[in-house]
């Protein structure tokens, strides 16, 4: 029994889903125009497809998981359940304005049209908010709508901004935040259930461990509680004494995002020698 994943097989995604895999142990032959492929080291069938299909070919179990854009999933509204976000190419789904329009809020777009990818989820979106507007959709080059008086506006993925801006473009509202997500078929044997758990314990541990970092440091015995109530850790940092009298080595874990300002706090305190290290995994 395998499980069969499905990924980009260009694109956005299709780097990082690749990377996700080896990062996770898993030694895959992506060559060049291969559509199918296996693990040489875990029960896993890999099929590079396109990402707009991924949804249907999950929904039909050709596939039984799948790595997408949340926006991919939210518009195809496919019979498909989303089990773990991945936290890689993120992205928004923004309405667009030309930069002379003077907009205020989201009613400044009822009855305009409105040209997108996306129909699905910008209906839900203005009808949410109480607008009706035309939307023509378009697949591809949505942002020079607008420039060629197909639309008055647009509803389109935005990560940088860039594109708009040389378009003569403003974004005005935000309509949905996406990221990649894996997704499953609602009707996974047994059998298959276990090889997903066995591959999101994997995930995790992978992605917990870029969320966070080692941190060695030396610390003064007189400031050791201090330093050690800065420390959460995983459960509570690791002390052990120095071969100089009065000090001690102090490791524990530190999030991402707390980092610089327990850092700072560390050498109020009187911490000297701290040293931060890169997780590769991380199992709790």
């Amino acid at each position: 029994m395998k499980l069969k994943i499905a990924i980009q097989k260009s694109g956005r995604l299709h780097e990082d889903s690749i990377k996700l895999l080896k990062e996770c142990g898993i030694d895959i032959n992506n060559g060049v125009n291969k559509l199918k492929t296996e693990a040489t080291n875990f029960p896993l069938e890999v099929f590079f497809l396109r990402d707009d299909d991924i949804p249907q070919y999950i929904e039909d179990g050709v596939a039984d998981i799948g790595v997408v854009g949340e926006n991919v999933v939210l518009e195809k509204k496919k019979q498909v359940r989303v089990v773990e976000k991945l936290g890689f190419g993120k992205c928004r789904l923004s309405m667009a304005v030309p930069k002379a329009m003077d907009y205020n809020n989201v009613k400044d777009l009822h009855n305009l049209k409105i040209a997108t990818s996306y129909p699905v989820i910008l209906g839900d979106f203005l009808k949410n908010n109480g607008v009706t507007a035309d939307i023509h959709e378009i697949s591809g080059s949505v942002e020079i709508a607008p420039g060629i008086g197909l639309a008055a506006a647009i509803c389109d993925l935005v990560s940088s901004g860039s594109t708009l801006f040389m378009n003569g473009l403003k974004e005005v509202e935000t309509v949905l935040k996406s990221e990649a997500v894996l997704i499953a078929n609602e009707g996974l044997q047994e059998a298959q259930q276990l090889l997903l758990q066995k591959l999101l314990f994997r995930i995790q541990a992978v992605r917990k461990a870029k969320n966070n970092k080692y941190i060695l440091l030396n610390a003064p015995n007189n400031n050791l509680k201090e330093i050690i109530s800065l420390l959460p850790g995983m459960k509570s940092p690791t002390v052990l004494p120095l071969a100089e009298e009065g000090w001690s080595s102090v490791h524990s874990v530190l999030n991402e995002n707390d980092f610089w300002d327990i850092i700072e706090s560390l050498k109020a305190a009187g911490a000297q020698g701290i040293l931060v290290v890169p997780i590769e995994k991380m199992v709790i």
